[in-house]
């Protein structure tokens, strides 16, 4: 029988704050509240324990697309991005032929019985052509509740959320549809007015795709959807924390409106995540990748992002200046809840998964656990 392992002497983020000189006890796949038997001590003294993150809105890395790619670039995309911290992930499509996304939407859904992502997001085809960013016009349209409901059921029961521009014709009812189906509605990229927001959030909309991205700017005489989203207590607001998507004022403001409890960041990567500058694909759009970011080979919009969730963190405590714990909220407690899984992930709690990363002084990542096994072996003593 493997020993106990017991990560000790390490400043350890609890639901209830943080624990100086704290310790986390592993005992098989789990957290445990003693540690019974041989115990495999580790020394993480001058580091940080934060639960394993949670990616809620990611469309692939390592070299591998979840957009159009075969199951192994898919198992290589989140390989990478447990490397950096995400112990669990939900795999993004884009906007394509409406029987190719059901196709494909089968091949990640035994991924995610296998337990190797945690489901399916849909960010288009049923998006507003006016913010449309990096999906293909010629293949967008407007929601049709029996076409939501073709994706819905492709999926197997692993559609975890969907993007839709609630303002077109057919969007309020596909949130209805999705919400009783205990799919995520979100709202974005959208052209909707503050009006037709409040319209979308009262049918059951829950979440801002990548807040104030792909979405008309706040203003003061026209507030739009940013302001209806940050305002509503029913609403999360994804976040990219890249320092590219999001100057960190706007950052900042989200959090001060929206507190802390209704954040979640987000990494929107694609292939280039953890991978390199070239050129890649998004689904059917080429992308050129330069200095690490991502935009249209055609037309130069932002394409998704090479971000990962450890450079998130450590970006959100360093220059953002946010405190560890309300980090440890967005990047884990957050996302965990959102899909229902709180009971088991997002925090270092006896009896959840034993899914947790290990920080430095600096907050560089150094050590990921994934249920009870060392992803990242941080090699401390």
């Amino acid at each position: 029988m493997a020993p106990t392992k017991v990560l000790a002497g390490a400043r350890v983020v609890l639901p209830t704050g943080t624990v100086d000189d704290g310790r986390v006890i592993v005992d098989g796949t789990r957290i445990a509240d003693t540690a019974p038997g041989r115990t495999d001590v580790v020394d993480v003294s001058g580091h940080w324990v934060v639960p394993g993150f949670v990616d809620i809105h990611n469309h692939g890395g390592g070299g591998g697309s979840f957009a159009g790619g075969t199951a192994e670039d898919v198992l290589q995309g989140v390989r990478t991005h447990r490397r950096h911290g995400t112990t669990t992930l939900v795999a993004s499509a884009v906007t394509g032929d409406l029987d190719f996304l059901a196709r494909h939407a089968g091949m990640l859904a035994e991924l995610a019985q296998q337990g190797e992502i945690a489901g399916i997001h849909f960010e288009g085809p049923f998006i507003s052509p006016c913010r449309k960013g990096a999906h293909d016009e010629d293949l967008l349209r407007d929601p049709d509740p029996a076409e939501v409901r073709k994706l819905i059921d492709a999926a197997h029961g692993h559609a975890r959320m969907m993007t839709l521009a609630t303002e077109l014709p057919g969007g309020l009812d596909s949130v209805r549809l999705l919400a009783e189906h205990g799919v995520i509605a979100a709202v974005g990229h959208t052209d909707a007015t503050y009006e037709q927001t409040l319209l979308a959030i009262d049918a059951g909309a829950t979440v801002a795709t990548h807040l104030f991205n792909a979405m008309p700017p706040l203003g003061h005489r026209a507030p739009g959807p940013i302001t209806a989203l940050l305002e509503d207590e029913r609403v999360t607001v994804e976040l990219i924390n890249d320092g590219t998507h999001l100057h960190p004022a706007a950052l900042r403001l989200a959090f001060h409106h929206a507190g802390a409890a209704r954040v979640a960041f987000i990494t929107d990567a694609m292939d280039a995540a953890g991978f390199g500058d070239g050129r890649y694909m998004l689904g059917p759009m080429e992308v050129e990748v330069a200095d690490g970011v991502a935009r249209l080979v055609e037309g130069g919009s932002i394409a998704g992002s090479t971000l990962t969730l450890d450079r998130a963190f450590k970006r959100a405590v360093t220059v953002d200046g946010l405190p560890v714990e309300d980090v440890v909220a967005a990047i884990s407690a957050n996302p965990a809840r959102l899909l229902g899984l709180d009971g088991r992930i997002g925090s270092l709690e006896p009896g959840k998964d034993a899914d947790l990363v290990v920080l430095d002084a600096a907050f560089d990542l150094v050590g990921v656990m994934r249920r009870g096994e060392w992803v990242v072996d941080p090699q401390l003593g």
